[in-house]
């Protein structure tokens, strides 16, 4: 813009969000930051704003976005409130390394440091949670502000930034030259950093490949795909980055973390050398930093991570390596020193196999197995579509039976955020209108969110909803039992019916409470989403005793209880 004009502060944020690409803004409308809605009206070629029902699922959706696209998710909210409601998103994203940004209307600068209506100190509030967090006190340093904001977001280890916006910023003018885009960078290793991996795995005799984190491109994936097939090396996903390897491939023996099959934990424990690609191997991952001992591993370790702050933070490696998952993959083209199949080749056909049986249905009680529904949906996707959760052990069922094949393919939050399934699902069907959506969601997690339902309607998203009905919050319940076993309090509900409540958003619903009746139902869900855009809701009625894949909620009591005895 050689000659700008002059315009005010929303006018000039939303260009400047427009110019350096963002295509979907999702908000709750507030009046704080009205000039940025009234901009928009300018961008409706170009920018669509999905009003969302409720600030968490705003950013929720927003966040959904950015795993998706690799851009920051964008989300504005109105101050106070909107900030407190949206902060879930904030914490999803930082802890999931999910490029965001949330804009929040704030109080104007003349009345800052009053405790006016609404106002909060952004920069305390969500300084732990952000990578910055920042007001934006003058008109003409908004694009300078939102530049920054977009590089910050999507740069090393991706993360959430949080602006604040004076109502005086927005409605004061400027005159002010947008900035362009500019390109995104990568960081590499060096070629001393990839003569040592290759002298690692040469030494090795159980190695392991770990990947996980966010930032992958298909390009990314498919060089570390051929980087293991090369090296026959055995390959895991880091917890709930499920997406982050195709897991029909040869080389795939399982998701590592809470609730993996035992025989991976083994293979993890006895590895000599682990290579851990984009992950950070937090607690989830780890087990409570048990099957990888922090600070210092028994096995040897080669850590690739974008962030420089994290290597050696929680693990000494023998060998740290600051590279982004693009960078590093773009220098993978290590080869086996010696030919044919490596020593441990054996060890990872062995580890296959165990995947492959861990997929076997488990036995369950009552007349709906949710493992065959998991199975069955597996089945009938094939490699089409995403899955989404949000948190509770209903999730371990298409954790363990869908093979998810790359990105996009799932969206969990490893924050382990309830809530999330039915937003991200919304967020994933926007950007892929012609791919199937399923949200898995527990009774408890799908309340929390339900309302969003209404963005479902309103813009007729076709997503699916499974809603897993068994009364009670099921996570903590397991828990319950395991430390205060038959005192029972406070954990269950009453419901109500999921598969009317779903007619009321002009979506399909039905009740399954049998095996043989799932795979019509979905097939119906499946149908009417495609036709008419619009959301479906199946609910599965099922006996509470089977709490997660082949485990029983009374075994958990029983196990406690006779562990108590043997204590007394």
């Amino acid at each position: 813009m050689t000659n700008p004009t002059r315009r005010n502060g929303g006018q000039i944020l939303i260009q400047q969000l427009r110019d350096l690409g963002a295509r979907r803004i999702f908000l709750v409308p507030g009046e704080s930051y009205l000039p940025c809605i009234d901009a928009l009206n300018e961008h409706r070629d170009a920018i669509e704003p999905i009003v969302c029902r409720q600030e968490s699922g705003a950013a929720y959706m927003a966040e959904a976005y950015g795993k998706l696209t690799g851009d920051p998710g964008i989300c504005f909210v109105t101050r106070g409130p909107g900030a407190t409601n949206a902060s879930i998103g904030v914490h999803t994203a930082f802890q999931d390394s999910t490029p965001m940004i949330l804009f929040i209307g704030q109080v104007g600068n003349d009345f800052v440091e009053r405790e006016a209506f609404q106002e909060i100190d952004y920069r305390r509030m969500f300084g732990p949670m952000a990578k910055w967090v920042a007001q934006i006190d003058r008109t003409d340093r908004i694009p300078e502000y939102i530049a920054r904001a977009w590089t910050v977001a999507t740069t090393g280890r991706p993360g959430p930034v949080v602006l604040a916006l004076p109502e005086d910023t927005l409605w004061g003018e400027a005159e002010v030259e947008q900035l362009k885009p500019v390109p995104r960078r990568f960081s590499y290793p060096g070629a001393a950093d990839m003569a040592e991996l290759g002298h690692r795995l040469a030494a090795a005799k159980r190695p392991f490949l770990l990947v996980g984190g966010s930032g992958w491109t298909p390009s990314s994936q498919r060089h570390v795909t051929d980087f293991a097939r090369r090296f026959k090396l055995p390959v895991g996903v880091a917890w709930r980055r499920l997406e982050c390897y195709d897991q029909r491939q040869p080389e795939f023996v399982g998701h590592v973390g809470w609730s993996m099959h035992a025989a991976l934990r083994q293979q993890l424990e006895e590895a000599d050398l682990i290579i851990a690609v984009g992950t950070r191997m937090g607690e989830a991952t780890s087990e409570g930093y048990r099957w990888i001992n922090s600070p210092r591993p028994r096995q040897k370790l080669v850590h690739v991570y974008a962030d420089p702050e994290e290597l050696g933070r929680v693990y000494q490696a023998d060998l740290a390596i600051h590279a982004d998952v693009n960078g590093f993959s773009a220098m993978l083209d290590l080869v086996p020193e010696l030919p044919g199949a490596p020593a441990w080749a054996p060890l990872t056909d062995q580890a296959r196999n165990a995947y492959l049986a861990s997929l076997e249905c488990q036995p369950a009680p009552g007349p709906l197995s949710l493992d065959r529904v998991a199975l069955q949906v597996d089945h009938m996707l094939g490699e089409r579509g995403c899955i989404t959760v949000g948190a509770g052990n209903y999730a371990l069922y298409p954790h363990r039976y869908r093979r998810y094949f790359g990105l996009g393919s799932s969206l969990t939050p490893t924050v382990g955020s309830m809530g999330y399934g039915l937003p991200a699902a919304i967020s994933f069907k926007m950007e892929h209108p012609d791919q199937p959506a399923v949200c898995f969601a527990g009774d408890g997690c799908f309340q929390m969110n339900m309302q969003e339902l209404g963005v479902a309607l309103q813009y007729r998203v076709g997503v699916i909803v499974l809603v897993f009905n068994n009364g009670m919050f099921g996570t903590i319940r397991a828990h319950q039992e395991s430390g205060f076993p038959g005192r029972e309090i406070a954990l269950s509900f009453t419901n109500p019916e999921f598969s009317q409540l779903i007619t009321s958003y002009g979506g399909h619903g039905e009740v399954v409470t049998e095996d043989d009746q799932f795979a019509a139902a979905f097939e119906r869900a499946l149908a009417f989403t495609e036709r008419e855009q619009l959301p479906a809701l199946i609910e599965l009625r099922y006996d509470p005793d089977g709490i997660a894949p082949g485990t029983l909620l009374s075994q958990l009591r029983d196990d406690a209880l006779l562990r108590q005895q043997h204590q007394d």
